[in-house]
Parts: structure tokens; C-alpha cells; sequence
């Protein structure tokens, strides 16, 4: 019965990921090297940002742009109540202090009246996760971040590509968030992106997911590049590998061809349980097209006689 259990997820790794893998290994470049640069290239010119930086993972990514944000101790981050840990622990790992926003019941996004509530003198931050790829309000986050005089960290986990009216997700707020574990829309086994129009944001992010070291590590093994290099700060292991991105790179190229299939999925999910009263199918805005990264459903209990 074990190999009849339905996974939760499996990832879809074809042929041109094996092959680029097996490349790399062949090439005897398995870190920090040329491919990692490529998915780079390749993922900011898919977002339309200036900067992207490929990490080790998502939770990664946060941690840095907290640090990005000179996060200092007691100031506070507004974080939604339906999010994975990683969310809260970058803060607080960063040395902030997370405060729990709840979610709308249709969307299981930040509740945006939520957020406003919740601000204080020492709100330095928000953090809204589109949670199972479906966007959140950023017209109205973005609005009261600015009210406030707030930063905008988007956990994008669950969400590429999703799209926010004609915007993709990764080029709102100041930083955004990806993940490419196994079970999300693209995977590189592990791993992570952070995108944004920053220079000093991804000058210290970049800086700090190397050890500190105060140029690519990379390059210093290459032709147009120097052995001496500085230690300017304490700095994280939290870089991609290119084995990793070798798998980023052939994902990528088809992100459409799987977000289509997601998208079939989802229809056929509808149609299912339309006459099905007990479940509540997702909600999705207009102006979304989600990733389809999760469908999750809502039931009803007062037509029912069991409860969960």
C-alpha cells in the first residue's frame, strides 16, 4: 500500500535537468560558479528587476533582507497568522520582534485593516506571504506602508509566478522572496531567490550570504578574477550551488508549460466540487493569476455532522 500513497507533491525533473547535472559534476565546478550566474540572468530578466539573487533557500532570503533592513532589536515585523515558520523565525533570528496579523477568511491573506491595527512606534516592517500562490492586496499594502513609512518584504514562497494585475510578484515591494524546494512550483532541490530594485539592498545581501566576503567568490577562480578579497562583516554560508541551479535553469525555461498544467488542475478541481455545498473551493480576486502552488479548501461545517 506505501507505493499507492498519494504524495504531496513530487517534482517534475525531466531530462535537460539531469543532463545539466550531470555536467556540472563533470565539469568539476559544484559550487558557487557560472550556472548559479546564469539562473541569475535568467530569473531577472523572466521578473523585469535589476536584482536577483539565488540563495540557498527562501528562509535565507529573508533572513538577509531583515539584515538589509538594519532590523535592530525590539523593532517590530508584521507577519500573518497563515504562513510556514520561516516567515516569523527570520525576524527573529535578525533580532526583531514578529507580531502576528490575521489572515481574510476568503483568501487566507494579511487582513490589511489587520495590518493597521497592529502598527506601532516600532513597526519597521511588513512581510505579507501570498499564501498558496494567490496575491495579496499590495495596492492597499503598499499604501499603508507608505502611510507608515514601512518597508515591504513579500514572502513569495508559494508564489511563482503569480501575477498581481499587470505586475508579476517580485517587482512590488522592496524585497521579494522565493523558494524552489522540491514541492513548490519550480525546484532546484533546495534553494531560493531574492529580487530587488535596490543597489544597497543587494550590495549587503549579497555581501552577507558569503561569509561577508567583499567580492564573488566565484570569480576569484576564473580568468579576470583576484585571489585577495576581504572580510568586511560576519557574514552567512546561504549561497546556491550550480548543481542546484542546474536544475533552476531547464525549470525555468518551462515555468509556463507548468504553471498552465497547475492551472488545468485547479479548473478540474472546480468543476468537481461545484455542487459540493460542504466545500468551499479557493478564493481568486480578478486582477490574480495565482500559482496554483496550493488549492486549499475550506469546508463547511454546519452542513455537516462530524466535525475535523
Amino acid at each position: 500500500m506505501r507505493d499507492k500513497f498519494l504524495p504531496f507533491g513530487s517534482p517534475l525533473i525531466e531530462q535537460p535537468e539531469i543532463d545539466e547535472v550531470v555536467a556540472s559534476l563533470k565539469s568539476g565546478w559544484l559550487g558557487t560558479g557560472p550556472k548559479v550566474h546564469k539562473f541569475e540572468e535568467m530569473f531577472r530578466e523572466y521578473k523585469g528587476v535589476k536584482f536577483a539573487m539565488a540563495l540557498n533557500s527562501c528562509t535565507a532570503a529573508l533572513h538577509l533582507s531583515m539584515l538589509a533592513l538594519g532590523l535592530k532589536p525590539g523593532d517590530e515585523v508584521l507577519v500573518p497568522t497563515m504562513t510556514f515558520a520561516s516567515t516569523a523565525n527570520a525576524v527573529i533570528h535578525a533580532g526583531g520582534k514578529p507580531i502576528l496579523v490575521d489572515c481574510k477568511k476568503d483568501t487566507m491573506n494579511i487582513d490589511p485593516e489587520d495590518i493597521e491595527r497592529k502598527i506601532t512606534s516600532k513597526t519597521k516592517a511588513i512581510i505579507p506571504v501570498h499564501y498558496a500562490g494567490q496575491s495579496c492586496d499590495m495596492d492597499e499594502i503598499i499604501r499603508i506602508a507608505q502611510e507608515f513609512s514601512l518597508k515591504v518584504i513579500e514572502d513569495a514562497a508559494h508564489s511563482f509566478p503569480t501575477k498581481y494585475k499587470d505586475r508579476m510578484i517580485g517587482t512590488i515591494g522592496e524585497i521579494t522572496c522565493f523558494s524552489f524546494y522540491p514541492t513548490k512550483p519550480i525546484t532546484t532541490g533546495e534553494g531560493g531567490m531574492a529580487c530587488t530594485e535596490n543597489d544597497e539592498f543587494a550590495r549587503r545581501m549579497k555581501i552577507m550570504s558569503l561569509h561577508g566576503i567583499s567580492k564573488d567568490a566565484w570569480k576569484r577562480y576564473t580568468a579576470e578574477g583576484s585571489w585577495y578579497y576581504e572580510v568586511i562583516e560576519a557574514g552567512y554560508k546561504y549561497n546556491m550551488t550550480d548543481i542546484q541551479a542546474s536544475l533552476g535553469i531547464h525549470q525555468l525555461r518551462r515555468v509556463e508549460q507548468m504553471q498552465e498544467r497547475r492551472e488545468g488542475i485547479a479548473r478540474r478541481y472546480n468543476k468537481e466540487f461545484e455542487d459540493m455545498q460542504e466545500i468551499i473551493i479557493p478564493t481568486v480576486k480578478e486582477y490574480v493569476r495565482p500559482a496554483w502552488h496550493l488549492y486549499p479548501i475550506q469546508i463547511n461545517t454546519n452542513l455537516l455532522k462530524i466535525d475535523r
